[in-house]
């Protein structure tokens, strides 16, 4: 069987997100979601994608998106993804993910570090290849 291929893709500048720094004395945030349970903690970022929430690592936000106004961020930097061949998870920095054959496997790393999964419908709709 072929290996998948990585490719380098850059998100799109209409394709940009609204944010806020969950800066609370707080223990964390637990919630269910993309198959598995997910961990946000102090100083993390809860991000509203078009109507889809979920938080993102505050190292990890630092590195990759760009403030435009105030709660309004783009990401800026480029990630590799490749195309699932089968049915799997991946370990994301909040939990495990769960994705579908088809779907977008997605690295903020171009050695495979700091992972998530997109469907490919969203995916294609925010992200275009860098060539």
């Amino acid at each position: 069987m072929k290996a998948p291929t990585r490719r380098r893709y850059i998100k799109k500048p209409s394709q940009y997100v609204t944010a806020v720094k969950l800066d609370l004395q707080t223990e964390g945030l637990i919630y269910r979601k993309w198959g598995g349970e997910q961990r946000a903690k102090r100083g993390d970022w809860l991000v509203d994608n078009d109507g889809d929430v979920y938080t993102v690592d505050a190292r990890s936000f630092a590195r990759t998106y760009k403030r435009l106004k105030p709660g309004v961020y783009l990401k800026t930097a480029p990630v590799w993804a490749e195309v699932a061949a089968a049915d799997g998870t991946v370990e994301t920095k909040e939990g495990k993910s769960r994705y579908r054959r088809g779907d977008y496997i997605v690295y903020n790393q171009k050695n495979g570090g700091d992972g998530y999964c997109v469907k490919a419908s969203k995916f294609k709709a925010m992200y275009r290849l860098d060539e």
